[in-house]
């Protein structure tokens, strides 16, 4: 038996559920995040959201497991990038020289 094979038992709602709570609060920290001014941070949050949805695309039986789990990667991908750029951005002040 491989670890983790207890995961196997949880009903495809449970995965859902998970699933939308992290949707839902990628959505609001994104929504906060533009209303804020915070482009950056907003984007990295909303790809984040939109990950979300392609994992529950599996859930749902609308695409395979290989084809939402790479797509949500890439989207995850793309937030983390989105977050690298907004913390450099916030951090590196106007008049510093870039290396």
């Amino acid at each position: 038996m491989p670890f983790g094979d207890f995961v196997n038992q949880i009903p495809p709602i449970g995965f859902l559920a998970i699933h939308f709570v992290a949707f839902a609060i990628g959505s609001v920290f994104a929504w906060r995040a533009f209303g804020n001014g915070s482009t950056g941070l907003g984007w990295g949050f909303a790809l984040f959201a939109l990950a979300e949805i392609s994992y529950m695309t599996y859930h749902l039986d609308w695409t395979t497991f290989l084809f939402a789990h790479t797509v949500s990667e890439v989207l995850d991908l793309l937030a983390m990038v989105s977050f690298f750029v907004a913390a450099v951005r916030t951090v590196q002040r106007p008049g510093e020289a870039r290396p």
